[in-house]
């Protein structure tokens, strides 16, 4: 997969694009991420990117047309099928929307900054306009970050073990299990008997519960869009009788 990264601070991507399984991905050539600086498609001596919005109001706005001047830059090297703009206005990601973009060759990711992006980028330009969560950020290079981080791990043969992703939050609409590792006891807290039994029956069932009953209690919302067998549905009737 190729990403192409438009932003006007390219210095932001150096360190986490060379770490861990991201800088591992590029230097096997599975993934390849190119950090597009806007500055060099902006006019005039200062290489202006923004400029007051019309109709008034606070801050600046990053001007439209040096955006459309690097997408167009890109063009010849890849086929732009996905347009991604990073913005506090756009649709929620989510591990499906993950799925979807590893299933591209390549895509490009425009940083949103200041005020916002003139719309017309996101009315002519961009194919996904995406927001990583309800709060406001200073710029769309951490945004841009975490969907190469969530869309990279999913390229077949990055992650080396591929059966740790099946038992990934959010792979079924659940939350993870709790995990444990040595030693079984620490500072008074012992690792459920169960994880040290060898029953693997009664692991894998004390493990779908513990996700269902994290779930219920961080993101309850989610339980609704869960396949549940009439047991697993039952538990969680009982947490909401015991818990609320």
């Amino acid at each position: 997969m190729r990403i192409d990264v438009i932003t006007l601070f390219p210095g932001m991507f150096a360190g986490p694009l060379s770490e861990s399984i991201i800088g591992r991905a590029i230097g096997r050539g599975i993934l390849s991420v190119h950090v597009v600086n806007l500055r060099d498609f902006c006019e005039g001596k200062h290489r202006q990117a923004d400029d007051k919005p019309y109709g008034g109001g606070p801050g600046m706005v990053l001007m439209a047309e040096p955006i459309f001047k690097a997408v167009e830059s890109l063009s010849s090297q890849s086929s732009l099928k996905r347009i991604i703009l990073t913005s506090a206005q756009g649709s929620l990601f989510n591990q499906e929307k993950a799925r979807e973009l590893a299933a591209e060759q390549d895509m490009v990711i425009i940083c949103g900054r200041y005020e916002g992006v003139d719309e017309r980028v996101a009315a002519r330009l961009s194919t996904d306009e995406i927001s990583i969560g309800d709060y406001v950020l200073t710029g769309g290079e951490l945004p841009a970050l975490v969907l190469i981080d969530a869309v990279c791990r999913l390229i077949p043969g990055v992650v080396g073990c591929a059966e740790s992703l099946e038992q990934d939050s959010f792979n079924e609409g659940l939350l993870g299990y709790p995990q444990y590792t040595r030693p079984p006891e620490l500072r008074g807290m012992n690792v459920p008997e169960v994880l040290i039994s060898g029953n693997h029956a009664q692991i894998a069932q004390w493990r779908r519960q513990s996700a269902i009953r994290k779930t219920f209690r961080n993101r309850r919302e989610l339980l609704g869009k869960v396949s549940l067998t009439e047991e697993e549905a039952e538990f969680v009737r009982t947490l909401e009788r015991v818990e609320g």
